[in-house]
This record gives C-alpha cells, structure tokens and sequence, in this order.
C-alpha cells in the first residue's frame, strides 16, 4: 500500500534525520550535567491510546528522540554502571542498513551468510581462539545457553530425544553469570547440578577445588556436562585460570566453555597472558555489544567444532530447504528469525581496523588501572588487595565515623544516581557493598575518572 510508505518525502526524511544524528553523536562526546526527567507532555505521549489514524512523520521522530534522549543511555562517558555499550556510530549505521534490509539469518542468505561466517572468524583470530566456526545471537544468555546445550548432547547423545537421562553436573566459579546459572535452569538440570566452585584471593576459580568436586562426582555416579571458565566476571572483572583448567577438562573428558562475554576482547591486548589456553576451549562466548562498543544486540558464540551444533540443533523440516552440503544458520542455532547483527561488527573492524579497537580496550584497561591507583593513595578510599585485572575497579569510600560501611556506600551510590552527573552501580563483593565503576566506552577520558573522585567525595559530604 502507498499509504505504508514515506514516498515523496524520503529524502527530506533523511536528511532531518542526518542533521539530528550529528547532534546526538556530538551529545555523546561529553557528559551531560544532569540526567533530563519525564516531562509531564513526555508522560502524556506515552500513556496515550493506539493511534488508530496516520501523523505527520517528522512529529514522529522528534517525539522519539525525546523519548530517546530522556532515557538512560550507555552511550555516554561517564555510564559506568553494569557492563555497558558504548554505541558506536558506524555500528547504528549498520543497523539502519541491516534493518532495511531485513534479511532472515535462518536460512542461506547469500553474501550476508557469508559476512557473519567471515566476522566470526575475524573474532576469534582477534582474540587468538585460532580456527573456529560461530553463530551470532541476542546476548551472552543464548550463546551461553547454546553452548550447554551443545556440551550435553556431546556427553548425552540422546538426550534430544530422552531428555536429561542422568544424573548430572555443570562446574563453575562462584562468581559466574546468572545466565549460567539460567542456562542450567531452563535446560532442566535444576540448579541443584550447578556446582559453584570455590574462588582464590584473586576472585578466581580454585583449580583443586574444581578437581575435587568432579572426582566427587564422578565417584557419586554422576555425568560431568561441562565446565565453565569465566573470561572476565561481572563482579571484579577476574578471569579464571584457563590454561589449568583446560588441563582438568582434557584429562576427564569434559567440554570446556568459557564465558567471555564482557572479558574475551582483552585477550587481543597486553593483557592476553590472562587468558592462556583460550584456544584450547570448546567453545565460547563474546559479547561484541559489551567490549568491542557495537550496539546491542551482538554476542558470538564461537566454536571449533561446528557439527556438534547441528547435531544438537538440526531440524529436517519441509519447510526450510537443505543443502547436504551446508548447514542453514538454523541448524546450528535456537533462533528462526535471525536479524543480521554480524554487519555492524563486520563494518567496525573495516573503518576502524582491528588495532583501533585493541587500542581502545587497553585505553579502558588504563582507566580502571587509574582509579585503583587514586583509590590508593587517598586515605578515605578503599580497593581490593589487587589491582584490576581488566576493567573494572570496585573502591569503597571510607568514614572512620561511620561504622557500616556497606551502608555509607548503598547510600553513596543512591546519591550519586540523583545527582545525575554518573551512572554508577554498586556491587555486592565478600559480603561487603562496593562502588563498582566499569570501563567499556572508548569515550570515557581520564577526566572523568578524576571527576568521579570529586563527585564522590562532594556528596559524601552530606551523608
């Protein structure tokens, strides 16, 4: 219908569109004062009715990038909340492209099938995984989903058809993701098959400890599915010993997966001795959407045996056309409908070049680097006996006058989120509350780290 398209005013459209996108990008270069509230006519167009007839086009998009600028966006330099995005400009651009296209990643799609195969394999190289094969998907949750489920058809080869017919075990550290913990749960082993192995000084997995329980387990009867090493955890940013425990999976037999969501891109810098015996695993997880600055949606699951997955995931249906030949994207994934979300990742290494995000990474590391050496010298900060291993850099503002520590800093950070100067998250480390700042935006400078410090001791004052 005529009606569903803009028509004559595409152009025009676009070039509205231009002149606004210059203005947000330019926004994001520096931090805003103050976090914008929902205006009153902002909370009126969004509790309105479905609008049963067609608006101007213009009025439209202005009332979404209200909408949009009124909103808490990971973008800006100084979210250091969580593990955020950072948005980056030919990566939106990309998904304008992607978009409009609309191609379905499910089947065979020609040359897009061919640019996620050839981006994925840019990854791994990047990150020195070596040759592997990998499917692209919504976030760590289903790539860390899809690889379970991949390392259980491995040790249970019927389970497809019989379920979960033993009684099993996945191995992890304490401080894992949640979504390893989900991954079990919707598998149906129960978490009761989740054993959380036991972390060092330096938050990461106990070795022995691993070893003991398997050997344990194995003496219960029980099926080791798979041992996952976490590449960077979303608490302190500790990275399990790989190396040793691709040792332990070798000799019992067990699938390795490492869960570098957040943590893997540092592998490609000065920081890859962390990540010795990576090449090693059979598999794992890279959220480009966190540390390699693309927008959301873009994790990776990487693998060196791409026929495993269709093992676990084929399906022959009348529907779908097969090739003997060649896997469809299905075969080898849970999602039918597959946005192409390699494009984005695929169009920031051609215009950027791998060196650049390197570079960027490493300038990240500096900043966590830089705020446990200023949390070091001041006498009422508090840090970790460790420096940062990657980007993240928990520090604990210190009141000889208050006894709860914990408290003061829950109260600090409530602060810090009205002030609105930063977004910042707390987390819960050995028991204690810690302001927790996280490093993943190529546009957070080394000012903003030493305005962090002002702001934080500025609102202190009033607690």
């Amino acid at each position: 219908m005529e009606r569903m398209r803009i028509g004559q005013d595409r152009r025009l459209v676009l070039e509205f569109l231009a002149d606004e996108m210059e203005r947000i990008w330019c926004s994001f270069d520096s931090a805003r004062d103050k976090e914008p509230a929902v205006t009153s006519e902002m909370s009126k167009i969004l509790a309105a009715k479905l609008p049963r007839d067609a608006s101007e086009i213009y009025e439209v998009l202005r009332d979404s990038i209200k909408i949009l600028d009124s909103s808490t966006a990971q973008s800006r330099p100084r979210f250091l909340a969580y593990i955020g995005s950072s948005g980056l400009e030919v990566g939106a651009i990309a998904d304008f492209l992607a978009s409009s296209y609309d191609i379905n990643q499910a089947i065979d799609s020609k040359a897009s099938t061919l640019l996620e195969q050839q981006t994925a394999k840019w990854v791994s190289e990047f990150i020195g995984y070596g040759e592997a094969s990998g499917n692209f998907t919504s976030g760590g949750m289903v790539s860390n989903l899809t690889a379970l489920a991949t390392a259980r058809n491995a040790a249970l080869p019927n389970s497809r058809k019989a379920g979960n017919y033993k009684k099993v075990a996945i191995y992890a550290s304490s401080e894992s993701h949640y979504s390893v913990s989900r991954a079990v749960e919707v598998l149906g082993f129960g978490t009761d098959a989740l054993r959380l192995i036991p972390i060092d000084e330096n938050h990461r997995m106990h070795v022995s400890e691993l070893e003991k329980q398997i050997d344990n387990d194995l003496a219960d009867g029980v099926t080791p599915i798979a041992i996952v090493a976490t590449g960077g955890t979303t608490l302190t940013g500790a990275v399990d010993p790989i190396d040793a425990i691709a040792k332990v999976a070798q000799s019992k037999k067990i699938w390795l997966h490492v869960d570098g969501a957040y943590g893997a891109p540092a592998a490609a810098t000065y920081r890859s001795e962390l990540f010795a015996g990576i090449e090693q695993a059979d598999s794992i997880t890279i959220d480009a959407h966190k540390w390699l600055f693309v927008p959301k949606s873009c994790s990776l699951l990487l693998m060196k045996n791409q026929a495993m997955l269709a093992d676990t995931f084929s399906h022959h249906e009348a529907y779908i056309p097969h090739d003997k030949e060649k896997y469809n994207p299905v075969d080898l994934t849970l999602e039918y409908s597959r946005p192409l979300r390699a494009l984005k990742l695929w169009v920031a290494f051609k215009t950027h070049g791998a060196n650049a995000l390197k570079e960027a990474i490493e300038k990240n590391i500096e900043l966590a680097e830089l705020t446990y050496t200023i949390a070091s010298e001041r006498y009422n900060f508090r840090t970790l006996a460790q420096p940062p291993q990657l980007s993240i850099t928990p520090i604990q503002f210190v009141d000889p006058s208050q006894s709860d520590s914990s408290d003061l800093n829950m109260r600090l950070c409530h602060k810090i989120l009205e002030d609105g100067r930063f977004f910042l998250s707390t987390a819960e480390i050995d028991g204690e509350t810690w302001l927790r700042p996280c490093y993943t935006n190529f546009r957070t400078t080394k000012e903003d780290v030493h305005s962090l410090f002002d702001l934080i001791e500025e609102l202190a004052t009033d607690l």
